[in-house]
């Protein structure tokens, strides 16, 4: 039998035992490395789902309910017996512990192969890589910085741009050896593959004055991943994504079809939840901005505790 519907959100039970055992949300928010406004909306959220208060707010903290301390008392118990395993995985947390969420294609492409880096000249510093395609609440999940693919900034974040991509076909080196030098046309003879947006090749069309609509015969991957993996075994012709795409074309993965560029009207932007920054997601910030080329300046206003978007 499911009886996950009768059971409150993890995430709220979370929040009321950590501000619970502290008597305060700003003390919660500490142990848990979340705002002291995300804090506040689980517990209104548990609140809302027991359809009773679990908290008196008082001036200088909390104080449990009586129902709030009967579900402390069994909240506390149903964590010990989670925590009760020989083998376990717990999620690392701390002062040094940075939370970077991006798509799974930034994660393995452009942030794995710099991880040790990124990491390197700080043993306290540790790095927690969220791989996510759905759009993250960064105050509700604790996630303190974030890379992502899109054409602006994001409401409700601070954001930068990191690097803009100049795309180029490219194929495995036994499709690519079929091509010669010519008009962009005789790349249509193959399917071409695109990820879940297909601006990449309209871009690239365009500025060799054709107009390119997605085709039956055109493959979609949801992932750029899986595009450069399509690529590498022959299905049809890609767009190389520099910086992402750097290590399979150094590698001969895919080679060149065709040398001319176009910018992909897409970029990469560094994200962060609004007010200021911890020091190490400040630390992996620079990191990251120095990685991806980004003027000291524009950081600079980006880490702002007052910032906005950046443009």
């Amino acid at each position: 039998m499911d009886h996950s519907s009768n059971l409150p959100p993890l995430d709220t039970l979370r929040a009321f035992e950590a501000a619970a055992r502290s008597g305060s949300f700003s003390g919660a928010a500490e142990a848990l490395n979340l705002t002291h406004g995300a804090v506040s909306r689980q517990v209104a959220k548990l609140e809302h789902w027991l359809g009773l208060r679990v908290f008196l707010r008082q001036a200088r903290g909390v104080v449990l309910t009586p129902e709030g301390q009967r579900l402390l008392q069994r909240t506390q118990e149903a964590f010990s017996l989670f925590a009760d395993t020989s083998d376990r995985w717990t999620e690392q947390r701390g002062a040094a512990v940075v939370r970077l969420s991006a798509p799974p294609s930034v994660c393995a492409l452009w942030l794995m192969p710099r991880l040790s880096g990124l990491e390197a000249g700080d043993p306290a510093l540790r790095i927690v890589l969220q791989a996510e395609h759905r759009k993250v609440d960064f105050e509700e999940e604790g996630i303190d910085l974030g890379v992502r693919c899109g054409r602006g900034g994001a409401p409700g974040r601070v954001s930068v741009q990191l690097f803009e991509e100049w795309c180029f076909p490219v194929a495995s080196p036994a499709l690519a050896a079929a091509f010669g030098e010519g008009p962009a046309e005789r790349l249509l003879v193959q399917p071409l593959i695109h990820d879940s947006d297909a601006a990449g090749w309209k871009a690239w069309f365009a500025a060799q004055g054709l107009d390119y609509r997605p085709r039956p015969q055109d493959r979609r991957f949801e992932d750029y991943n899986l595009v450069l993996d399509a690529a590498a075994h022959g299905l049809g012709i890609a767009l190389a994504r520099p910086p992402l795409a750097q290590e399979q074309l150094d590698a001969g993965r895919i080679v060149a079809v065709d040398r001319r560029t176009a910018l992909n009207p897409v970029a990469y932007w560094l994200d962060r939840p609004l007010g200021q920054p911890r020091p190490a997601t400040m630390a992996l910030a620079m990191r990251i901005a120095e990685q991806a080329g980004l003027p000291a300046a524009r950081l600079a206003t980006f880490l702002k505790p007052e910032a906005r978007t950046v443009a």
